[in-house]
């Protein structure tokens, strides 16, 4: 019963699991907006054209 009361009357942690709470809605918010996007063919283009880009500058088209 005393580790029940000390349970309910002691905040040591609290802190840690508000932060958790706060950076999983953060983590769910970002992944429901990117979800249905195609960030990843996007990212790959654009690396594809750097590296072009830096292997033959001159038929670099930006």
């Amino acid at each position: 019963m005393d580790l029940m009361k000390r349970l309910l009357q002691e905040e040591d942690g609290q802190g840690l699991v508000e932060y958790t709470m706060v950076i999983m809605l953060v983590a769910m918010v970002f992944w429901l907006g990117v979800r249905d996007t195609n960030i990843a063919g996007h990212l790959v283009n654009a690396w594809t054209k750097v590296t072009t880009c830096v292997t033959s500058p001159f038929s670099c088209t930006a």
